[in-house]
């Protein structure tokens, strides 16, 4: 469905991309992830025709952003991080402007604005000013604009930036039942949005890709460390750590705050491929110690995004 090649965009001296190589398929909905400045508008900008690469190509379906970049516009739809709207006019103007400007004629333009504000949860608002508006409603129009002559591509930059978790959510599951039908790219800082939303992740640091996979493909190609955490009463920390550290593949033992007087709460690295779960209750079940929880995680996509990103 799309695909980038050598792509690269200098600012003077400062390289903001530097020779990304990436396909998109069709039907996938794809985060980019990365520090501020790592690169992800930039590449959002150079895709939907806003600024021109320094080298390297794009090529979407069959058509190629150096030749063919006005039949490339009418396949995306792009929302900005802040929605370009005319706060002075009702949300149903705006929408009826948006497809008057997209030649669709009566019919279709009712049809369309209808179906959008079905979609984007926009019926109880549709007579109210812009300005008036929340800025997650704003939001809302902003992805009704974006989507109004159905375009096969999305293209949202920080679609929930500066939201509360309420509209985060409307938003996420707005974005998951557009990603149905189509290809859609999105940028965010916040990496359970991105986890909850997306099928694929790339995580983009100093212009370059340093990440590239589902969530659980990035967790494997990460490492296989995992923590356990449990807590027990009755039971001291040197004893528990000269214990459990004795088998094979436990790692450091840390205690951490406990919930409840008396409770010993316990951080524990497991390195390897071996479930030690096993290993580590049946050790427990020899003592007198009382086991009160008993939980395994494995690396948080925070953790993969600081480790890719940070400074040497």
């Amino acid at each position: 469905m799309i695909h980038m090649e050598k792509l690269t965009k200098y600012y003077g001296d400062l390289c903001a991309v530097d020779r990304i190589d990436l396909d998109i398929h069709k039907g996938e909905i794809t985060g980019l992830l990365g520090p501020n400045g790592a690169g992800k508008t930039t590449t959002m900008r150079m895709l939907t025709g806003y600024l021109l690469p320094t080298s390297g190509n794009i090529q979407v379906k069959d058509y190629s952003t150096e030749e063919d970049m006005l039949k490339i516009k009418r396949l995306i739809g792009y929302l900005p991080e802040s929605a370009p709207l005319y706060h002075s006019m009702l949300v149903y103007d705006y929408l009826d402007y948006v497809a008057r400007i997209r030649s669709l004629d009566r019919h279709a333009r009712m049809k369309r604005i209808h179906e959008l504000a079905d979609l984007c949860g926009l019926n109880g608002i549709m007579h109210k000013g812009i300005g008036e508006l929340s800025k997650g409603l704003k939001q809302r129009v902003g992805l009704a604009h974006a989507m109004m002559d159905d375009p096969e591509i999305l293209v949202l930059d920080e679609p929930t930036s500066g939201l509360d978790p309420n509209q985060i959510v409307d938003i996420r599951d707005i974005i998951r039942r557009i990603g149905k039908e189509k290809t859609i790219i999105l940028s965010t800082h916040i990496l359970s949005e991105a986890e909850a939303t997306c099928d694929r992740i790339v995580i983009i640091d100093k212009g370059k890709i340093v990440a590239d996979g589902s969530t659980e493909t990035l967790k494997k190609a990460s490492g296989q460390e995992k923590t356990i955490r449990i807590s027990l009463v009755d039971a001291d920390l040197p004893s528990v750590q000269a214990r459990l550290g004795a088998i094979e593949g436990v790692g450091a033992i840390e205690q951490t705050d406990a919930l409840q007087p008396g409770e010993l709460r316990l951080k524990i690295a497991v390195t390897g491929d071996d479930d030690l779960r096993q290993a580590i209750y049946r050790s427990i079940r020899e003592t007198d110690w009382v086991l009160v929880e008993f939980s395994q995680e494995g690396k948080s996509l925070e953790k993969i995004f600081r480790e890719l990103t940070k400074e040497a």
